[in-house]
């Protein structure tokens, strides 16, 4: 019992004159307070970047959307122009200028089915580039 009164004594005393001694307390609360500062300024840093790029998101939506704007703006435009005024009217109403004159045809008939194949019939046929040279060179049709 003598043994454990001595050895906890030994422990006191080596606390208060080996550990809790001035310059080992003030060492102990200085590196506690500069991790303190150093978890606070990453925290900081880390909420800063964060913050950043929610800007920059921001700023990029904000971009997208002011483009969204002006084309908006110009689809706008073009539809109270006297251009789309007069395209439209064209279209959907069958309205003509002045000078003009608006030929009607049936749906169904003959010469409203082959409107168009007398354009293609018309157009130039594409030729192979070695067809190209073979009329070139000998004169073939």
């Amino acid at each position: 019992m003598e043994t454990i009164r001595t050895a906890c004594r030994r422990f006191l005393y080596r606390l208060k004159h080996d550990w809790f001694r001035f310059d080992n307390v003030l060492l102990t609360v200085c590196a506690v307070l500069c991790l303190a500062w150093t978890y606070g300024s990453i925290v900081s840093m880390s909420r800063n970047w964060e913050l950043a790029q929610t800007l920059e998101r921001k700023r990029r939506e904000l971009a997208v959307l002011q483009l969204e704007v002006e084309t908006l703006e110009l689809e706008n435009a073009y539809y109270a122009s006297d251009e789309y005024a007069e395209l439209s009217a064209r279209a959907k109403l069958n309205k003509k200028l002045p000078g003009e004159t608006l030929v009607y045809l049936p749906k169904n008939s003959s010469s409203a089915k082959n409107k168009h194949l007398s354009t293609l019939a018309s157009a130039p046929v594409e030729r192979s580039n070695l067809f190209e040279w073979l009329s070139f060179l000998f004169g073939i049709e």
